[in-house]
Protein backbone atom coordinates (compact mmCIF):
# COMPACT_ATOMS: atom_id res chain seq x y z
CA UNK A 1 0.00 0.00 0.00
CA UNK A 2 2.95 2.22 0.51
CA UNK A 3 4.75 1.51 -2.10
CA UNK A 4 1.28 2.65 -4.20
CA UNK A 5 1.01 5.74 -2.47
CA UNK A 6 4.57 6.93 -2.93
CA UNK A 7 3.77 5.80 -6.83
CA UNK A 8 1.03 7.91 -7.36
CA UNK A 9 1.93 10.88 -5.19
CA UNK A 10 4.75 10.97 -8.04
CA UNK A 11 2.95 10.45 -10.55
CA UNK A 12 0.58 13.51 -9.12
CA UNK A 13 4.00 15.30 -9.23
CA UNK A 14 4.97 14.91 -13.09
CA UNK A 15 1.94 15.97 -13.71
CA UNK A 16 2.51 19.40 -12.76
CA UNK A 17 5.31 19.28 -15.27
CA UNK A 18 2.69 18.83 -17.80
CA UNK A 19 0.98 22.19 -19.92
CA UNK A 20 -1.41 23.73 -17.42
CA UNK A 21 -4.49 22.93 -19.83
CA UNK A 22 -4.21 19.06 -19.29
CA UNK A 23 -3.13 18.78 -16.10
CA UNK A 24 -6.52 18.36 -14.84
CA UNK A 25 -7.02 15.61 -17.24
CA UNK A 26 -3.73 13.46 -16.44
CA UNK A 27 -4.55 14.43 -12.51
CA UNK A 28 -8.07 13.01 -12.79
CA UNK A 29 -6.89 9.93 -15.19
CA UNK A 30 -4.45 9.19 -12.49
CA UNK A 31 -7.02 9.19 -9.45
CA UNK A 32 -9.24 6.82 -11.70
CA UNK A 33 -6.69 4.16 -12.32
CA UNK A 34 -5.15 3.93 -9.00
CA UNK A 35 -8.48 3.76 -7.40
CA UNK A 36 -9.64 0.97 -10.12
CA UNK A 37 -6.73 -0.96 -9.06
CA UNK A 38 -7.14 -0.89 -5.38
CA UNK A 39 -8.66 -4.46 -5.35
CA UNK A 40 -5.80 -6.16 -7.09
CA UNK A 41 -4.78 -8.74 -4.45
CA UNK A 42 -1.26 -7.40 -2.82
CA UNK A 43 -0.28 -10.92 -1.97
CA UNK A 44 0.33 -11.35 -6.12
CA UNK A 45 3.85 -9.76 -6.36
CA UNK A 46 3.86 -10.60 -10.57
CA UNK A 47 0.58 -8.72 -10.51
CA UNK A 48 1.72 -5.43 -8.60
CA UNK A 49 4.56 -5.38 -10.50
CA UNK A 50 2.79 -5.57 -13.61
CA UNK A 51 1.07 -2.49 -12.66
CA UNK A 52 3.96 -0.50 -11.34
CA UNK A 53 5.64 -0.76 -14.44
CA UNK A 54 2.89 0.19 -16.68
CA UNK A 55 2.73 3.31 -14.31
CA UNK A 56 5.92 4.03 -15.55
CA UNK A 57 5.77 3.12 -18.99
CA UNK A 58 2.71 5.55 -19.51
CA UNK A 59 4.01 8.11 -17.45
CA UNK A 60 7.06 8.02 -19.66
CA UNK A 61 4.51 8.15 -22.62
CA UNK A 62 2.86 11.33 -21.24
CA UNK A 63 6.12 12.85 -21.04
CA UNK A 64 7.53 12.30 -24.18
CA UNK A 65 4.25 13.33 -25.95
CA UNK A 66 4.46 17.10 -24.07
CA UNK A 67 8.11 17.04 -24.27
CA UNK A 68 9.19 16.74 -20.87
CA UNK A 69 12.65 15.77 -19.69
CA UNK A 70 12.13 11.87 -18.96
CA UNK A 71 15.05 12.81 -16.35
CA UNK A 72 11.65 13.88 -14.38
CA UNK A 73 10.43 10.42 -13.74
CA UNK A 74 13.54 9.05 -11.85
CA UNK A 75 12.08 9.29 -8.75
CA UNK A 76 9.44 6.94 -10.09
CA UNK A 77 11.75 4.77 -11.73
CA UNK A 78 12.93 4.26 -8.32
CA UNK A 79 9.56 3.43 -7.07
CA UNK A 80 8.21 1.42 -9.51
CA UNK A 81 11.02 -0.41 -10.73
CA UNK A 82 12.75 -1.81 -7.04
Amino acid sequence: MKKALRAYGAVLRLVRRLPKDTRPYYAKYARENFVNYREVDGADPNALNDLFNRTYTHSLWVLNKYSVDQAAADKLKEICCS
